[in-house]
This record gives C-alpha cells, structure tokens and sequence, in this order.
C-alpha cells in the first residue's frame, strides 16, 4: 500500500501515514490503503492493540491540497465523493475495529487528520503536536466526523468555536480540554504509546472488545438502553472461560492477602 508502512511488535501493530513529504495528507488511494491496513490488524486475532501514527513532522495534514486542487478545477463530483467517502471509511473502521486504537500523535493533525486522530480510543501526542478543525480556511465543510467528535470530547461550546474559528491549537490546551490523553515529550512519544499499548495487549481481549463498543454505542442510547446492554454484555462475558479464569485469579489473590 503506498503511503502506508504496518508494522508488527508483539501483539502491536503500527499503521503509520508514510507521506511526509506532504505532511501525510491523504488522497483517496491512501485514505483507502489507511482503511485497509486497519482492517486488516483489526481482523487478525494475534493483534491485540493498533497504534496510528504518522511519518516525519506530521500526524495528518488532512486532504491533499494538490489532489482536491485538481477535483475542484475539474467539478469532478465523483472524485470528491470518492475522495471523502475512502476517508470516512478510515473513521468507520477505527471505531468499529475490536481491538482499542492509540493514536501516536507526533505532529499537527488538521482537518480531516484531526478526525482521524479524535476517531481513536486514546491520543497520546508530542509536546510539538497541534490539532485544529482548519476546513473553513478552504471553505470546506467539517468532515470525517469532525462534528460528532470534537463536542463528544471538548464539549457543545468550545467544539464550535473551534469548529467557525479554524484555530490550530497547541498541544497542551489539546490535553487540557480533553481532545489529547497525554502529552508528552516528542522523543518520548513512541515509547510513552507502546508501553501503554502493552499495558491494553496484556488484558482480556473480550473484555475490552465490549466495553469499548458498549462505550460506543451508549453515546447514542438513553441510560435505560445503556443498562439493559451492559446487563448483557457483562452475563456474556461470564459465559467466557477467559473471564471466569481470571476472574477467579484475582479473587483468589485479593482473598490471600
């Protein structure tokens, strides 16, 4: 996939946006060569945990200026929808993948990467990152989820006015109106990523399977509907060997204190 490198550690796989020439923006090859390759990890029951990070400088400039340039003098409305419709496809299989996705945040994530990045479970990013919702410089319209994730995360009001601002924020007011988890030091950013991935990898895959989808799903479910599904998600796990195996080891630790 060009573009795209995937790399393996363990039971971590690394996609990595492998542009950096442009600040790993994303045509609608590489947007779909990103999908791909989270899919695929996703599929693969030896993954236990996806790390998306970016080549160079950058964690994702968003579309290829050079790309929708072209789009744009030629009205080719097919290719725009291709475009947007091969990114969106990123999103969908970031939060539809069973294993939890880290987002290595190493440089400006803008546009349609600031979506990619808010898509994952959890952003770690350098000191030098800087997020933004930037699509009305262009005079673009939010995409990739931009809408539905920035006021998720940072709340109705600041996530509209960095949506009609198009501000790039630093990274550490990005951690501090919740967009970023963590914010490291730039050459600790990997490091600070695969030790907490490893952390995740060590725990009870069902486990975290159905907690990250049930919190998925109970952003868009009333409480009652919330409940009745963590009733059965949690029986379901019960049913598992895996769980009552560890389940039981810890109990039979706690007890012999």
């Amino acid at each position: 996939m060009a573009g795209v490198t995937v790399s393996r550690d363990g039971s971590i796989t690394t996609v990595t946006l492998n542009r950096p020439e442009a600040m790993n923006a994303f045509d609608a090859s590489l947007a779909a060569g990103v999908a791909d390759a989270v899919a695929a990890a996703a599929g693969d029951p030896s993954c236990r945990v996806i790390v998306l990070t970016g080549a160079g400088r950058g964690f994702c400039a968003g579309a290829d200026l050079a790309h929708l340039k072209d789009i744009v003098v030629a009205r080719d409305r097919s290719r725009a929808r291709e475009l947007v419709t091969s990114a969106t496809r990123i999103v969908q299989t970031i939060v539809s993948s069973p294993r939890p996705v880290i987002a290595a945040v190493n440089g400006a994530a803008a546009g349609g990467g600031a979506s990619l990045a808010l898509a994952c479970d959890v952003r770690i990013a350098s000191a030098d990152a800087s997020i933004g919702a930037v699509f009305n410089r262009i005079g673009l319209h939010p995409d990739l989820g931009a809408t539905y994730l920035l006021p998720l995360l940072a709340g109705f009001g600041r996530a509209m006015e960095l949506v009609l601002s198009g501000d790039m924020i630093p990274a550490q007011e990005a951690h501090r109106i919740g967009l970023f988890n963590r914010v490291v030091a730039g050459d600790a950013l990997l490091d600070e990523t695969y030790a907490f991935a490893r952390r995740l990898a060590a725990k009870a895959p069902h486990a975290l399977e159905r907690a990250r989808r049930s919190m998925h799903a109970a952003v868009r479910l009333s409480l009652d509907e919330t409940l009745a599904l963590e009733v059965d998600e949690q029986l379901a796990l019960l049913d598992m060997d895996e769980t009552r195996d560890a389940l039981l080891t810890f109990i039979d630790k706690a007890m012999a204190r």
